[in-house]
């Protein structure tokens, strides 16, 4: 296999956690840029908390450098960054612009942003070019930071929280330093465009899918309809269980199915309501056919799609702004040949076309997915179209080694990467 050359410059990838079952888009885009010769050095503002990790993390070399989570957990190595930071030529600015932020924003977490803006500018990594934040809050709070300290560019990649969370003014002024910016829906783009002084700077990339982790499966059968107590439709959804997801409508949902349907869910995914959801599910009756098992790696999700009917995500607009981009998981369930169910939330109609590739009904709204989900239920053939059409727009539209190609190229361009090919 090829591997990347000592020669070429690091780009330095600031993460907020590292790894992370929920972000293994983030994994599989350092793996093709790894395997396109881009030499990364990962650099995380947290520690893993999952228990679990993605076999694809075991094929990323890169060296992982964990930042002080909380700066009182690790004074004396802050003490040491600021003393010889206070050297770097861009210091002083980094300074006036982090006050200025700060006055803003007056929070714990602005002051830690700065913290590690100078661990990360004092502990860069030998050849280190160019810095590259996932995320446009936190993440790209400490690479600009660092990025003024030392003088390095700095690019970064914006998803969905980190955009419809942060306020204005602090998008548009990081927009303004940046080098460049990818993101991974239209909707992300046009918001963002509209911010930056100059909207060529942001570029529509989406993450797509490894299609060579996810070939078709060839042998799905649609033929359960929920009228065989002993075969029962079954029905999966992966997501943390935080507000955003919308799985006490999904619930809501579930519960108003006809009794003499039968069905069962599946929940894949950890997450702070998972207690919550379950005494709902005892409340509304239903306890007795959903199967919670908590976070998985993508194996036993691989595992749960080919076994399952319907692939079903309530994803909403939480009160502070939170929602989705395109989840991932919605690709996988396409390349599965799973029927889909979702709400028409922020980007995933770019992916689901109602009627065509999958139903789309309106957030918050129960009857309109119960309605979706009983049509999917009662009705194998519909499911075999609309699974087979989501399967022909995934592989012609989100094959992410295409677009993780563009971003490699736009790597080499900024710190002259001799690329390597990829592995076979």
């Amino acid at each position: 296999m090829s591997v990347s050359p000592d020669t070429n410059p690091v780009v330095v990838v600031v993460l907020k956690g590292y790894p992370r079952l929920s972000e293994t888009f983030i994994a599989q885009e350092l793996l093709s840029l790894q395997r396109r010769g881009i030499r990364l050095a990962l650099v995380s503002l947290r520690h893993p908390t999952d228990k679990k990790t993605h076999p694809i993390h075991d094929e990323i070399v890169a060296p992982v450098n964990y930042l002080p989570e909380y700066l009182y957990q690790e004074p004396l190595r802050v003490l040491h960054a600021w003393r010889y930071a206070r050297r770097l030529p861009g210091y002083r600015a980094a300074k006036e612009i982090w006050l200025k932020d700060l006055r803003r924003d007056l929070t714990p977490n602005r002051v830690r942003r700065f913290g590690q803006a100078l661990v990360l500018a004092v502990e860069m990594p030998e050849g280190a070019s160019h810095i590259y934040a996932h995320f446009l809050h936190t993440p790209a709070s400490v690479a600009r930071y660092a990025s003024l300290m030392t003088g390095l560019p700095w690019s970064c990649s914006a998803h969905a929280k980190d955009i419809w969370t942060s306020p204005e003014w602090e998008l548009r002024e990081k927009l303004d330093a940046l080098r460049w910016l990818v993101t991974c829906t239209s909707l992300n783009a046009d918001y963002l465009g509209s911010l930056a002084a100059d909207p060529s700077k942001v570029e529509l990339m989406y993450h797509g899918l490894d299609l060579a982790r996810f070939p078709e499966f060839a042998i799905r059968r649609h033929d359960r309809d929920g009228s065989d107590p002993s075969n029962p439709v079954q029905l999966v959804s992966v997501g943390r269980a935080v507000a955003k997801k919308g799985y006490d409508n999904l619930l809501a949902a579930l519960a108003g199915l006809p009794e003499t349907l039968n069905w069962s869910f599946t929940h894949i995914g950890g997450g702070p309501l998972l207690d919550t959801l379950k005494a709902r599910a005892s409340q509304l009756g239903i306890a007795g056919r959903i199967n919670w098992r908590g976070a998985l790696p993508q194996s036993g999700v691989l595992a749960a799609l080919q076994s399952a009917d319907i692939f079903v995500l309530a994803s909403r607009i939480a009160d502070d702004g939170d929602r989705d981009g395109l989840p991932n998981v919605l690709m996988e369930a396409q390349s599965q040949k799973l029927a889909v169910a979702a709400t028409n939330v922020s980007a995933i109609p770019e992916l689901v076309i109602n009627g065509e590739t999958g139903f789309l009904v309106p957030e918050r709204d129960p009857e309109a997915m119960r309605a979706a989900l009983l049509s999917l239920c009662e009705d194998p053939a519909l499911r075999e179209r609309l699974a087979e059409g989501g399967n022909r727009r995934l592989r012609d539209l989100f094959d992410a080694e295409a677009w993780i190609g563009r971003l490699a190229d736009k790597f080499s361009a900024n710190t002259g990467t001799k690329k390597t090919g990829t592995l076979p």
